[in-house]
């Protein structure tokens, strides 16, 4: 019998490939209802909405230094959120996870 992570496991890692990813994700979750792919669909699309914000409030600025930390801090949430859904595990991505976990607790 499969666990509950081996199960999610693929809808998880759709979910942060793309916005497009997530709503994917989200649709194929959305039948079974497993708790590890809405847990890794909520960090996703919290990374996803961060994106755009702050994409938004970096692009008023001219400056390289903000837009290459803007970057990395996206991708380390990005690719910290795909390992550990790689990995099966449900660790929420650093800073943001908590908040992500809370603002789209709606997303079952």
């Amino acid at each position: 019998m499969k666990s509950m992570a081996e199960e999610g496991k693929t809808t998880a890692i759709v979910a942060y490939l793309t916005i497009i990813g997530t709503i994917i994700a989200y649709f194929m979750n959305n039948e079974h209802k497993n708790p590890f792919a809405s847990f890794h669909i909520r960090q996703a699309l919290g990374i996803h909405v961060t994106f755009y914000i702050l994409g938004v409030v970096v692009g008023l600025f001219d400056s390289w230094l903000i837009s290459w930390s803007f970057w990395i801090f996206i991708a380390v949430l990005g690719i910290y959120g795909l390992v550990t859904a790689i990995q099966g595990e449900q660790k929420e991505v650093p800073i943001l996870g908590a908040y992500f976990q809370k603002w789209f607790s709606t997303i079952q």
